[in-house]
């Protein structure tokens, strides 16, 4: 099984490693909320934001690289708003000769880098929180936070059968190949179109096949007296450790968004 493709979980003794869950998921959610209200084009306030995150790593011995690298996914999604430096009104930076002539507004420019900026940030510390916390760890801790119980269970679902579905997806790979004839120094595979017309009934068969494995394992599920939730053995009780770090971070936070409206 191919689990260390989505447990990114990293053991170690820190002061980060030892919060309680709770506090771990709580201050990663005013992180991002704090992101949110921070105003745009308040690049003073994503420098500290970003100070903050290279601060909390360096605490839980996390790779400043590991951290940047793995952040980058988010730039591709932010992309999405690309379109306001073409739509929101304002000053006139350039004028691009298509479509009639479009033009581009330092408004836009300013809350479209602004938006990619916290979209970075955010990725940053929801890394950190599943470095940190053991997937287990988040389950419970959610679950202490009173979120509701099928939301829960759909994540907690996926995470432990996504492994199931790659190794599904590689057993049709090594199919293919094992079907695929090839000869040296002459390239096969067919046209695009016909690699396409493969890869979608590839996805077809592994969707059909996840169907029937997932009704399986309800049924199974079922019969050893599933009710709704997956039961674990995770507990944890606050302790002044966590109440002072969650203190510190609170303030840190407070701090930081009120600076960036003065």
């Amino acid at each position: 099984m191919h689990i260390h493709l989505h447990d990114q979980y990293q053991q170690a003794q820190t002061l980060v490693h030892g919060l309680d869950a709770r506090v771990k998921v709580i201050l990663t959610v005013l992180f991002i909320l704090t992101v949110s209200l921070t105003p745009f084009g308040a690049f003073g306030a994503y420098i500290a934001l970003f100070a903050l995150i290279m601060a909390v790593a360096l605490l839980a011995r996390i790779e400043p690289m590991y951290l940047l690298k793995r952040s980058v996914v988010a730039l591709p999604f932010a992309l999405a708003a690309v379109t306001l430096p073409f739509t929101v009104p304002g000053q006139t930076l350039l004028t691009v000769p298509i479509f009639g002539g479009l033009t581009v507004s330092a408004e836009g420019v300013i809350r479209f880098v602004s938006i990619l900026i916290k979209s970075w940030l955010s990725l940053q510390m929801a890394i950190i929180l599943v470095t940190v916390t053991a997937f287990p760890a988040i389950l419970w801790a959610l679950r202490a936070l009173r979120i509701p119980p099928p939301l829960i269970a759909i994540v907690s679902l996926m995470y432990r059968y996504l492994f199931v579905l790659f190794d599904e997806a590689m057993r049709l790979l090594r199919a293919r190949a094992a079907r695929s004839a090839t000869q040296a120094g002459i390239r096969s595979g067919g046209s695009l179109a016909w690699r396409g017309q493969v890869a979608g009934r590839m996805a077809g068969s592994l969707m059909l096949r996840s169907f029937e494995r997932s009704e399986r394992i309800y049924n199974a599920m079922l019969a050893r007296g599933y009710q709704g939730q997956l039961l674990g053995l995770e507990h944890g009780h606050l302790t002044s450790r966590d109440v002072v770090a969650a203190a510190i971070m609170v303030a840190l936070l407070t701090l930081i968004l009120l600076l960036s409206r003065i």
